[in-house]
């Protein structure tokens, strides 16, 4: 479905102002409970197509996940759920 942006009375078009709404970027750390290999790196990349998740990054030791995701569409129990959904053994890292 593609969107058709509304015309004012003098004919010009016009975003909304709802199609601006600011995003709250939020981070959240989680520790993986086995070692990351090719399987659980693909389910890492699937995770992108989470509306809400807005990045994914593998901790330099390859033990943990930093997740960034906006906190206006996203809780942070839904995260959590979303990524174990997706078949990756997390536990948050409280901080």
């Amino acid at each position: 479905m593609w969107f058709t942006a509304p015309v004012r009375p003098d004919g010009a078009r016009f975003l909304p102002h709802w199609m601006f709404a600011p995003m709250t970027k939020v981070q959240m750390r989680f520790r993986l409970q086995k070692p990351l290999d090719d399987t659980l790196l693909s389910r890492v990349s699937d995770t992108y197509c989470i509306y809400g998740i807005q990045r994914i990054q593998v901790d330099p030791s390859l033990d943990g996940l930093t997740v960034e995701y906006d906190a206006t569409r996203l809780r942070p129990a839904e995260v959590e759920s979303a990524l174990a959904s997706a078949g990756l053994p997390v536990e948050v890292i409280a901080g």
